[in-house]
């Protein structure tokens, strides 16, 4: 449906903000004066609807009394800008909207250059991955496409691929992320394809000490992210 109307709903002043930051535009704002509500965003249109009616177009249970239809844009590998030395989170088949939400603020907080889904399960603009990404889908740049154009597109550009898999011998904290590097997650139910097990430069785990043999896909990458942040900054330290 969303993709069908080039619309979608964000709730919450604090994620329209976002969206507006970040070159979306609003097509229809819907505005709940009796949640404290005020129209400050541009909008080609504007509706003022009581608490009964926005309780009934509202996502979330404490909302702010502001709903947005922004347009849609679209993200391609193409339209990505990188660093001197880019560092990329992608995520194949990703299914659940907060894993996919969580990672997009991991990947804002670690000033990571992009986040590129593979084969996704769930588009960008579930309303469930703008909330669980506080908005910060509209900030992180993002592109969705298949392995073969993703490997293809890093090979171009210089990007070491690390795929994290169960069954990898070399522990992530041993591999050097300070060059360009792109860290490769797969959900948990399926684990990475075999297109990036065959393909990736490296195939990284991370050690698990307990009973249970993985980690959220959310939480992997937010470890290997950091690490690489980490070792990125005691290498500028360095320098």
């Amino acid at each position: 449906m969303r993709a069908e109307r080039g619309m979608f709903p964000v709730e919450g002043r604090r994620e329209i903000s976002m969206a507006t930051r970040g070159g979306y535009s609003i097509d229809s704002l819907f505005v709940c004066p009796e949640l404290g509500a005020g129209c400050d965003f541009p909008a080609d249109k504007v509706f003022e609807v009581d608490a009964r009616v926005f309780e009934k177009i509202a996502c979330r249970e404490d909302s702010d009394g502001l709903l947005a239809l922004v347009k849609m844009r679209e993200r391609r590998l193409s339209d990505i800008r990188l660093t001197d030395v880019p560092l990329v989170i992608i995520v194949e088949r990703v299914e659940k909207p907060g894993n996919l939400g969580a990672i997009l603020r991991t990947a804002d907080a670690a000033g990571a250059d992009a986040v590129v889904t593979c084969d996704p399960k769930c588009d960008w603009f579930n309303p469930n991955v703008i909330r669980s990404s506080l908005g910060c889908v509209f900030g992180v740049q993002i592109a969705s496409c298949s392995p073969e154009e993703a490997f293809a597109w890093l090979r171009v550009n210089g990007i070491r691929s690390f795929a994290a898999e169960l069954e990898a011998s070399n522990n992530y904290c041993s591999e050097d992320f300070t060059g360009a590097s792109a860290l490769i997650v797969g959900a948990e139910a399926t684990g990475l394809g075999e297109f990036w097990l065959r393909n990736a430069d490296r195939r990284i785990r991370i050690p698990m000490r307990g009973a249970v043999d993985s980690l959220n896909v959310s939480v992997s990458a937010a470890v290997i992210t950091f690490e690489a942040v980490r070792q990125r900054t005691r290498e500028n330290d360095r320098g």
